[in-house]
């Protein structure tokens, strides 16, 4: 069971049916106790980072304890942005702090000069191995909605460039984030959940 967090950052309908295309059950847990029957977690998310601070307390402690117990989490779109440890968009909040660095704002004073927020389809440039991409062609497009991004580290799977490089796809062990929306990224993006799924024993 894929438990698909909800803190009012968005419609989950796009996300659960392409999480039933690939084949997963789902379930939206009402309580951060709900996690612990969980294989695996999702958290979702568009607009502003002020919106992560429904993940209080509570909710942070159930996903770090099923982190540590080995359960997979992937963040889309702003919650991957919440998998770092903060965002200037809203600099007083904390994200979950499991990868390191800070989200900053897209520029669109470079030159070329670029639209933000960046909306449209992209291409990722894979910068190497890792299981969240098997299949995945370097060159592949997706679907982006965003106007803040993360910063490229070791843990960066794929770059996309949009006035400047940014974190498109990471992974750290079993925690893994998407900067676009796979569930509007065809078959691209349902090869990613597909991959996600392979790390949650509960839905081989």
């Amino acid at each position: 069971m894929i438990a698909l967090v909800d803190y009012r950052a968005g419609n989950l309908t796009s996300v659960r049916k392409a999480l039933a295309t690939v084949g997963a059950e789902v379930c939206v847990p009402s309580a951060p106790d709900d996690l612990a029957r969980a294989d695996a977690i999702i958290v979702p998310g568009v607009g502003h980072f002020g919106a992560t601070r429904a993940l209080g307390p509570e909710w942070v402690e159930a996903i770090l304890a099923a982190i540590g117990d080995g359960r997979p989490l992937l963040g889309i779109c702003l919650g991957m942005q919440w998998l770092y440890e903060g965002s200037e968009e809203a600099p007083e909040l904390s994200g979950l702090g499991v990868l390191s660095g800070r989200c900053v704002r897209l520029s669109g004073d470079v030159e070329p000069q670029v639209k933000v927020p960046h909306v449209g389809w992209n291409s990722l440039t894979i910068t190497r191995e890792a299981s969240i991409v098997a299949g995945v062609a370097d060159g592949a497009q997706v679907y982006f909605t965003h106007s803040y991004v993360a910063p490229v580290t070791p843990y960066t799977v794929a770059v996309t460039e949009h006035g400047t490089p940014f974190a498109a796809i990471v992974q750290r062990g079993h925690v893994a984030g998407v900067q676009f929306h796979p569930e509007k990224s065809g078959e691209v993006g349902l090869t990613i959940l597909r991959n996600f799924l392979e790390l949650c024993p509960g839905q081989r």
